[in-house]
């Protein structure tokens, strides 16, 4: 089999390969931990589990609990538990952020509305500590209970900064870590935990996945500017238009002109494109670099995160692992 070359690097298709079967054993869980009494929750929990996504939480939770030695049911039940807190999230990233769609299909709130998706991303978060408890490892739940706690400071930090131009490079790294950056790294660290590994490896994978996560969310504010609704699967240019001031733009406005910060102001007014094209914003971030700029930003992670697992002894989970820092970078969704 290809995963048995001896020190190359893996293809996308290899490194799932190597958790495919872990992979679906997490799915089964979530048909099984997915299931509410009131119907609608368990219609929107299945409607979500449909949708298309990576499951790149999960697998990097299974990449790092092999690599790290480990296997067995507990973490196939943490790789459900953090399945089902990411799509907790997601619904009710899109109430507040009153999206339309979600990975080219509609979002659960125009499907169920903002009352029930709000419940039922509750429900979604609840059950998810509820299978964690059952491992009855208290370090298990300070990982997670840490995570939630940091994510949704993230998002009312976000909130708070709704509409507003002066955002800084600091302030979108602040946000980054919290809403995307800690929950890669708690993935790598919950592999390690059911693993068994000691503390040094827990943090070295969390230290990697910390960074891998940074890298990943800057790319995909990079992408908000530059890729195709189709490919996307949610409109390009829905960033700003919801008043977010990501880290492209950030660098651009640093030497725009006053005249060229207008329309940007005024998109953050009006929260539409309707008196300033998209095309024009983004003509402006690309002249003044923001894209380039991002990417290179994206690249500093990506490195750190590959001279973490350089440390590590050589074998399919370690090449696995140095691999998934391309897939993020290179990405085009």
């Amino acid at each position: 089999m290809a995963i048995e070359r001896a020190g190359q690097i893996l293809t996308a298709a290899e490194i799932f390969d190597l958790v495919r079967e872990d992979l679906q054993r997490v799915e089964k869980a979530i048909d099984v931990e997915a299931v509410a009494s009131v119907e609608t929750v368990t219609t929107i929990g299945k409607y979500l589990q449909q949708s298309g996504g990576k499951r790149l939480r999960p697998a990097l939770l299974l990449l790092c609990a092999r690599f790290a030695g480990g296997g067995g049911k507990t973490v196939i039940q943490l790789g459900a538990v953090v399945e089902m807190l990411h799509a907790a999230t997601l619904v009710h990233d899109d109430v507040i952020d009153v999206a339309q769609t979600r990975r080219g299909r509609p979002s659960a709130n125009v499907q169920w509305g903002n009352h029930t998706c709000v419940l039922a991303g509750d429900w979604l978060y609840m059950q998810a500590f509820q299978v964690a408890l059952r491992e009855r490892n208290f370090h298990v739940l300070d990982l997670l209970i840490g995570l939630t706690q940091m994510m949704v400071e993230g998002e009312l930090i976000q909130l708070d900064r709704i509409g507003r131009i002066g955002i800084t490079e600091a302030d979108c790294m602040e946000l980054v870590d919290r809403k995307t950056a800690c929950l890669f790294s708690a993935c790598a660290k919950l592999g390690a935990v059911a693993a068994g590994a000691d503390t040094i490896m827990e943090e070295k994978l969390g230290e990697f996945a910390w960074n891998l996560g940074m890298a990943f969310q800057l790319i995909d504010d990079m992408l908000d500017f530059t890729s195709r609704e189709s490919t996307l699967g949610k409109p390009v240019g829905g960033d700003l238009k919801e008043g977010k001031v990501t880290l492209p733009l950030v660098y651009a406005l640093e030497t725009a002109t006053p005249a060229e910060r207008r329309p940007v102001e005024a998109v953050l007014e009006e929260r539409n494109y309707n008196t300033w094209p998209f095309a024009d914003i983004l003509a402006m971030v690309e002249r003044h670099g923001g894209i380039q700029r991002t990417r290179e930003r994206a690249q500093q992670f990506t490195d750190r995160a590959r001279q973490i697992v350089a440390e590590f002894p050589d074998n399919p989970y370690q090449r696995a692992l140095f691999t998934l820092t391309d897939l993020v970078t290179e990405r085009d969704r």
